[in-house]
């Protein structure tokens, strides 16, 4: 979720309930502790106690690297900061990350998974919890079990699993039944992530897997108003409707005026037209307005392009 997720997005996210807690986009971790100024660019949310978003959920601190050293360090950089739990990010397929030995690259080796999270899970001397993320392997899931345990050998309190190994990438489907096996074998808890875009995804993502809790990362993007679905059927066994452009485009818009107050508007158009990109994920509404709109380099002209019509269909 590198350069998509910042604290706008969790504000924005999580202002009607449906999350229980967010993770941060990666910090990424080389050979050094890093300055404060880092941790607060990547966790704005730090600077106040609770740690967490605007409507209270709790924000997670995310690391990514390979040194362990270097990950303690910062562990404990960001436990001085106020950090309430340090995330380790092994599941990243980017190239680029992987290329510099981060994100999934590790799981070829699940010893040096293990070496990381003892480290860190070392260094923060059960102050607060660090937890993990892992694919199914790299190019294959051969792995996927040892590295599992791995992170449970070293001191992780819950483990997320993305249904696909690196070379997968996002192609669907999501193995959620490998999720089920890995969850036999360790025993700490274990939450199922991957290809969950619908309240029906959800039910069967955590039929296979077994697993209580679920994370969303794209989909979120996709559709705000997917987590806040699947809690409302929790706790009513009803179906909210579906998200409606309007409602994606007055996110859309919130978004923007808050980004515009601390960025330039060219790299805010960009940013709304990342986000609408996600939104297309399924839903040909949203496909139409940003094939509509993608050329449009005008802050002022791309929101009243988005919201005008949303609202005019509102009233007709």
């Amino acid at each position: 979720m590198e350069g998509v997720i910042d604290a706008v997005t969790r504000e924005l996210l999580t202002v009607t309930p449906g999350f229980d807690w967010t993770v941060t986009e990666f910090v990424r971790v080389v050979d050094a502790r890093l300055p404060p100024r880092v941790f607060y660019k990547h966790c704005p949310e730090l600077a106040q106690p609770r740690v967490a978003t605007p409507s209270g959920v709790p924000v997670h601190l995310q690391l990514l690297g390979a040194d362990p050293v270097a990950l303690a360090a910062n562990a404990r950089q960001a436990l001085s900061l106020g950090a309430r739990s340090i995330d380790l990010n092994f599941g990243c397929p980017a190239k680029l990350v992987n290329r510099h030995d981060g994100g999934a690259s590790l799981l070829r080796q699940p010893e040096r998974v293990y070496q990381a999270v003892k480290a860190v899970a070392c260094a923060l001397d059960g102050e607060i919890p660090v937890t993990a993320k892992i694919r199914l392997g790299f190019s294959n899931r051969r792995l996927a079990v040892a590295c599992a345990q791995a992170t449970e050998a070293g001191g992780a309190a819950r483990l997320v699993v993305h249904g696909r190994t690196r070379d997968e990438g996002y192609r669907p489907p999501a193995h959620w039944e490998w999720i089920a096996r890995i969850r036999h074998h360790v025993s700490l808890p274990v939450v199922a992530n991957g290809d969950i875009w619908t309240l029906e995804d959800y039910w069967k993502a955590r039929t296979l897997s077994g697993c209580q809790d679920v994370m969303l990362g794209r989909s979120a993007l996709a559709d705000p108003w997917l987590a806040p679905r699947i809690r409302h059927w929790q706790s009513t066994g009803e179906r909210l409707a579906d998200t409606t452009w309007p409602m994606r485009a007055s996110v859309l818009e919130q978004y923007a005026h808050r980004q515009r107050q601390q960025l330039p508007d060219r790299v805010v158009v960009s940013l709304v037209k990342q986000w609408l990109a996600q939104m297309r994920q399924g839903n040909a509404e949203a496909d139409r307005h940003f094939q509509r709109v993608k050329r449009i380099t005008d802050l002022d002209t791309l929101l009243e392009s988005l919201v005008v019509p949303a609202r005019t269909a509102e009233t007709a």
